[in-house]
């Protein structure tokens, strides 16, 4: 391990950064330590480690996002479900996730 550091300058929006560094501090994991495993990502993989396109799929919005309007649609679709059945259980939704994440190494 290198005994000396350099020092990265990045401009990011206030907002994301603020974000984002409330979530690194409730893990635990200092700024300095999440640059270094992005950089340490991109040496490994040869190119960004995680996908720069565009999603195909609409991401929702988060709930202090929408308006008053938007949230009572979304409850209105997500009803609309479940009176059709179109819903699993919770813990079969959970297991399936998992299982996911495990056949791909990410547990």
């Amino acid at each position: 391990m290198a005994s000396k550091t350099a020092n990265v300058l990045a401009r990011v929006e206030p907002e994301v950064k603020s974000e984002a560094e409330a979530i690194m501090a409730q893990l635990g994991v200092p700024v300095s330590v999440v640059i270094n495993m992005l950089y340490r990502q991109i040496i490994m993989t040869r190119s960004i480690p995680f996908p720069t396109s565009v999603p195909k799929v609409k991401v929702p919005k988060a709930l202090d996002e929408m308006t008053e309007e938007e949230f009572k649609e979304m409850m209105r679709l997500g009803m609309e479900d479940a009176r059709a059945g179109r819903v699993k259980p919770l813990d079969e939704v959970f297991d399936r996730i998992i299982g996911e994440l495990s056949e791909h190494g990410d547990l």
